[in-house]
C-alpha cells in the first residue's frame, strides 16, 4: 500500500486536495496528515471526506515548519505505518484522479529497477488558472541528468510529485537546506542511488502557486542560499560524474554565487581556480581571468 503524507498548515485550498485524493479510481492508498499546530483548523472539512477514503488526522502541539519545514515533514511521516512507497502532498496541491492506479499499472515494471517515482506535472495559480505547459519527464533518467536538467530551466520539479521507497528515506533522510529549498531535489539523487528515477507521465500532478505557498512568497536571498548549499554538495563531491560542459556549468554558478554573497575567502576562491585549470577550457579559463579582473579593478 502507498502512504500519501500531508503537512497540513493553510485550509484555503485543502479542500481541493482533499477532493483529488476522494476522486482517485484506485483506493489502494491511506492518507496521513500532520497539522503544524495551525491556526486554521481543518476538522469540519475532514468530517466531509469520511469513508470516501482511508486517512489518519493528527494535531501536533507545537509548530516546527516555521523552523524547519524537513522537520515537519519527518515528523508527519513517522504517522505512518509500514508502506512500502510514500509521498508527501502539498496541502494545495492536487493528483490527477488516476494517479494511484497509473502507480499500480505500472509498479511490476518500476518496483526492482528504481528507488524514486515520479509523475508529470502542471502548475496552477491561486485563481485556479493553469500557469504552464504540462511537464513531463524521460522514462527513466539517471539523479544526475536531473540534476543538470533542473539546473539549467530545462524542466520543473517539486515534492508532490514523487512516490519514494521508505527503506531508502529511512537511510538518507531529507538533508536540511533554508525554508527547505532544494531538499527535495537533493532527495530524488540520494533516495535514487545509482537506479533511474521512473516517470509516469500518463498522470499528472498540479502544484499550486500562491501568495500562500513557500514557492510564491519565496526571499530570494534565501533561495539564492538554498541553492548553493545544494550546488556546494555536487561541487564538493560529485563534479567528476557530471560531463565536462556541465561541470563548467556548475562551476560558473557557484563562481556568481561568490559574487552575490560577498562572503566568500580566498581559500574558497583559490579552490575553484584549481576546478577550472582541472577542467580545462581556454574560452572559460580566459572568461573566468576576465571576471577576476574586473571584479578586483570595481573593488
Amino acid at each position: 500500500m502507498l502512504a500519501i503524507v500531508i503537512p497540513y498548515y493553510k485550509l484555503i485550498f485543502f479542500d481541493a486536495t482533499l477532493q483529488s485524493l476522494a476522486y482517485q479510481t484506485d483506493k489502494r492508498f491511506k492518507v496521513y496528515i500532520g497539522d503544524d499546530a495551525s491556526s486554521e483548523n481543518p476538522t469540519d472539512l475532514l468530517n466531509k471526506y469520511k469513508g470516501k477514503f482511508d486517512f489518519v488526522y493528527h494535531r501536533f502541539e507545537s509548530n516546527l515548519g516555521g523552523g524547519s519545514l524537513i522537520r515537519q515533514w519527518e515528523r508527519c511521516i513517522a504517522l505512518s505505518s509500514n508502506e512500502e512507497w510514500i509521498m508527501i502532498l502539498g496541502d494545495d496541491d492536487i493528483l490527477g484522479n488516476n494517479l494511484v492506479e497509473s502507480f499500480y499499472n505500472q509498479y511490476k515494471e518500476f518496483n526492482e529497477l528504481c528507488n524514486v517515482v515520479r509523475f508529470a506535472s502542471v502548475v496552477l495559480n491561486e485563481q485556479d488558472y493553469t500557469i504552464s505547459e504540462i511537464y513531463e519527464h524521460p522514462r527513466l533518467e539517471k539523479g544526475i541528468d536531473f540534476f543538470i536538467r533542473k539546473l539549467k530551466w530545462e524542466t520543473r520539479s517539486s515534492l508532490s510529485e514523487y512516490f519514494f521507497k521508505r527503506e531508502v528515506y529511512l537511510k538518507y533522510h531529507f538533508k536540511e537546506y533554508p525554508s527547505g529549498f532544494y531538499s527535495d531535489d537533493r532527495a530524488w539523487i540520494d533516495f535514487s542511488e545509482d537506479k533511474p528515477i521512473y516517470t509516469i507521465n500518463e498522470s499528472v500532478v498540479t502544484i499550486r502557486i500562491s501568495d500562500s505557498s513557500l514557492s510564491g512568497t519565496a526571499d530570494k536571498d534565501i533561495l539564492k542560499q538554498a541553492e548553493y548549499l545544494y550546488l556546494k554538495y555536487f561541487y564538493e563531491n560529485k563534479l567528476s560524474s557530471l560531463l565536462k560542459k556541465n561541470r563548467l556549468f556548475v562551476l560558473k554558478k557557484i563562481e556568481f554565487y561568490y559574487y552575490f554573497s560577498h562572503t566568500v575567502n580566498f581559500k574558497s576562491w583559490f579552490y575553484l581556480y584549481t576546478k577550472y585549470w582541472s577542467n580545462f577550457d581556454i574560452r572559460e579559463l580566459y572568461r573566468f581571468h576576465k571576471r577576476i579582473l574586473l571584479k578586483i579593478l570595481k573593488n
